[in-house]
């Protein structure tokens, strides 16, 4: 089984996913194909608080033609060796069509033993079925075909799924938490850490429509009761001291629709601070 030794210098590596094909198949407002970049300027302005840590940037997998499938195979393939070199990716989506790359990569690396937890902090359960893969059907396309898959959602809304929706996700035994439950935080920390118990290993992908909309206006799918960022920022840092997380990625952040790159800057600043927490902590402790 693999293992990420933390007696070294942390190695992050940033790999952009220029995609919002999911995003288009799935009716939703494009735009997300132009956040990595972006992100990637406003992160290289920020503060470094420390030096405990080395950042590489490998780039952008591009999304070519319309050839979304082949683009997160490509993302997969590239995330594997990022792990196999012990460099922990940050993913920067793209539509969140971006995850279904992202497990790939995961797979791949671990192989078939392993169980892995995927945590997602998201409006929506993107559990949708038939048709052609897109950002509404990722998680629902890994749990069909993985059994050693579970699945954690952060701030579902409730008017934001379909009746549809919630029964699949009884049906495949997702866990999950609506908006309005997350807080108080220790009982949320508490059912995150016993997620994580149960896996040899976890994955975070957060996308950016769990937000309130106050906040992240630059989304596919604004959420005007979403999550407040300082809640989000919260629970990135106890995700990010999890011993057993190997990778995070952050989709859903649409240029074209953000207001004076607000969307933009707030997320260069989450994984800043997943980054930060990463590189110096690995046991959960209390809230901050």
């Amino acid at each position: 089984m693999p293992s990420q030794n933390k007696d070294k210098e942390t190695q992050f590596g940033i790999l952009g996913f220029e995609c919002d094909e999911g995003v288009r198949r799935n009716q939703g407002r494009i735009g997300a194909k132009q956040a990595p970049d972006k992100i990637r300027k406003f992160l290289s302005h920020i503060p470094v608080p420390h030096s405990e840590f080395s950042l590489y940037d490998y780039g952008n997998i591009v999304c070519e033609n319309d050839r979304l499938e082949s683009a997160q195979h490509e993302l997969g393939k590239v995330m594997n060796r990022l792990l196999n070199r012990n460099i922990f990716p940050i993913i920067l989506g793209g539509g969140h069509e971006t995850a279904y790359g992202h497990y790939l990569g995961v797979r791949s690396y671990l192989g078939n033993g392993p169980s892995i937890g995927i945590i997602n902090i998201d409006a929506h359960f993107d559990l949708r079925e038939g048709g052609e893969p897109s950002s509404g059907t990722m998680f629902r396309q890994i749990v069909e075909t993985d059994p050693k898959v579970e699945y954690f959602v952060l701030g579902i809304q409730r008017f934001g799924n379909t009746e549809k929706l919630f029964q699949t996700a009884k049906q495949f035994h997702c866990d999950y938490l609506f908006e309005e439950e997350i807080e108080p935080l220790e009982k949320t920390f508490s059912k995150i850490q016993d997620f994580s118990n149960r896996h040899d290993y976890v994955f975070l992908t957060l996308c950016f429509d769990a937000i309130d909309s106050c906040y992240a206006p630059g989304v596919s799918a604004p959420s005007p009761f979403g999550l407040h960022p300082k809640t989000v920022r919260k629970l990135l840092r106890m995700i990010a001291r999890l011993p057993n997380v190997l990778s995070f990625d952050i989709s859903e952040v649409n240029p074209e629709t953000d207001e004076n790159d607000k969307t933009i800057r707030l997320a260069s600043l989450l994984i800043a601070e997943f980054i930060r927490v990463r590189s110096v902590e690995t046991a959960p402790s209390s809230v901050e």
